[in-house]
C-alpha cells in the first residue's frame, strides 16, 4: 500500500486533535468560509465551539485552565488543520495564543492565574499590540507611553493593525515607560477591554484574512494597575523578542495548512478538469508543477515540526529557528497559492472557486510577526554570531 504521508511521530492525542479540528473545519468552517469572507464577520460562534471542544486552550499549561501537553506541536496541528480550509478563522484562533504569550513567558503567578483561565476556557479572547504607525518591524520605534503615577500608569498612544482588536478581551501591549533608554525602556502590560481611556478605531477593509478583526487601539489617558505591568519596567522589547520566538511557528503552521489546502484542491481539480479530451493532471508540465508545490508543502512541514519538537526539548536561543520556519512556510504559501491559481486557469480568479481567497490570505503571512524580510534579517545576524565565535 502506496505511503501517502510521512510519519512525523505526533502521539496519540495529537493525531487525536488533528483529527478532531480537521472534522471540524470541514463541517463548521467550511461552509461558512466564503461568507465570512464576504461579510468581513468574525468567527465568534466558530471561537466559541472551538472552546467548549476545550482546543482553545491548547497552548496553555493544565495548571491555568489549558489542556497543553508538553508539546507546543498540540496547538500547531490544530492552526494547521483550520488553515487548510480558512486563515481568516484560523489567525482568529491563533491570535489569542499571541496575547496571552507574554503572560506565559513573563507573568507573576497571580497574572496567570488570573489572565489565562478564561482564555483557555474561551470565555475571553486575547491580543497581542505592539504595531504602531511607526513602529512595525522597528519594534524599537514606539512611540506609545506608559506613565507611572501612584498605583497605575497612564497610557497615551495608538496601536495600529490589531489582529482580534475590539474583539478581543486580554490585551498584552508595548508601551514606552524610559525614552532615554531605547529599546531598554519598553515595558509589557495587561490591559483589559472596558479600562477607561482604553478605545478602538476602525475595523481594517483587508485584502485577505476578512474574516479576522484588524483595528486600531487608542489609549487616552488609560489607567492601568501597576499590578497588571509584565515582568519589570523595561522588560517589554526581551518580552516581545522571546515571544516571537514560540509564536512565529504558529505562523508557519498557517502557511503549510494553507498551503497544503490550495494543493488539495488543486489536485482534485486537475483530475475533474478536462481539455483536449482528458483530465488537465495528465499533462506532464501540470505534474511537475503540482510536484514541486507538494515538495514545498512536506518540506515546510518538516521545518515546522522539527523547530516545535527544538522548542519543546527546552531549547532557549530559538530566534534563527522561528524566523526560519515562519519565512520559508509563509513563502511556500505564498507560492503554492499562487500555482493553485494557475491550475485552475480562468476559473481559479473567480470568487466561487477557493483559491483565489487562499491567494490572497497567504500574502498576509509574508508580512505579519515580521516581516520575511526582517526573518532574513534575524537569521542573518544570527549566522554571523555563530560563525565569528568559530574563528
Amino acid at each position: 500500500m502506496a505511503v501517502t504521508e510521512i510519519d512525523y511521530g505526533l502521539n496519540e492525542m495529537q493525531l487525536e486533535i488533528r483529527e478532531m479540528v480537521r472534522n471540524f473545519a470541514q463541517e463548521r468552517v467550511l461552509p461558512v468560509r466564503a461568507e465570512l469572507d464576504e461579510k468581513e464577520e468574525f468567527p465568534t460562534e466558530i471561537l466559541r465551539e472551538l472552546g467548549r471542544m476545550d482546543l482553545m486552550g491548547l497552548y496553555i499549561p493544565e495548571a491555568y485552565g489549558g489542556s497543553m501537553t508538553d508539546s507546543m506541536l498540540d496547538f500547531i496541528v490544530a492552526i494547521e488543520e483550520l488553515s487548510k480550509v480558512c486563515c481568516g478563522v484560523s489567525v482568529s484562533y491563533a491570535a489569542n495564543a499571541l496575547g496571552a504569550d507574554p503572560i506565559l513567558l513573563g507573568g507573576s503567578e497571580e497574572q496567570k492565574k488570573k489572565f489565562l483561565p478564561p482564555l483557555a476556557s474561551g470565555e475571553k479572547w486575547g491580543a497581542f499590540a505592539l504595531t504602531e504607525p511607526n513602529a512595525g518591524s522597528d519594534a524599537g520605534g514606539i512611540q506609545t507611553t506608559a506613565v507611572k503615577r501612584g498605583d497605575h500608569y497612564v497610557l497615551n498612544g495608538t496601536k495600529q493593525w490589531i489582529t482580534n482588536g475590539g474583539e478581543a478581551d486580554i490585551y498584552t501591549v508595548l508601551a514606552v515607560t524610559d525614552r532615554k533608554r531605547g529599546a531598554r525602556g519598553i515595558s509589557c502590560f495587561i490591559v483589559e477591554k472596558g479600562t477607561p481611556g482604553f478605545s478602538f478605531g476602525k475595523k481594517e477593509n483587508k485584502l485577505g484574512i476578512r474574516a479576522s478583526a484588524t483595528r486600531e487601539l487608542i489609549f487616552e489617558d488609560c489607567a492601568v494597575p501597576a499590578e497588571n505591568l509584565l515582568g519589570r519596567e523595561g522588560m517589554g522589547f526581551l518580552l516581545a523578542m522571546k515571544t516571537f520566538d514560540v509564536s512565529r511557528p504558529g505562523i508557519a503552521a498557517q502557511g503549510v495548512g494553507l498551503a497544503q489546502g490550495a494543493l488539495d484542491a488543486a489536485v482534485i481539480y486537475a483530475k475533474q478538469r478536462i481539455q483536449f479530451g482528458r483530465p488537465v493532471i495528465a499533462n506532464q508540465g501540470l505534474q511537475w508543477m503540482l510536484a514541486d508545490m507538494a515538495t514545498k508543502v512536506e518540506t515546510a512541514r518538516a521545518l515546522l515540526y522539527g523547530v516545535c519538537r527544538t522548542l519543546d526539548a527546552g531549547a532557549k536561543d530559538m530566534s534563527k529557528f522561528s524566523a526560519m520556519c515562519k519565512l520559508y512556510a509563509t513563502d511556500v504559501a505564498m507560492q503554492v497559492t499562487t500555482d493553485a491559481v494557475q491550475v485552475f486557469g480562468g476559473y481559479g480568479f473567480m470568487r466561487e472557486y477557493p483559491v483565489e481567497k487562499m491567494m490572497r490570505d497567504a500574502k498576509i503571512l509574508q508580512i505579519y510577526e515580521g516581516t520575511n524580510q526582517i526573518q532574513r534579517e534575524v537569521i542573518g545576524l544570527s549566522l554571523v554570531k555563530e560563525y565569528a565565535s568559530r574563528m
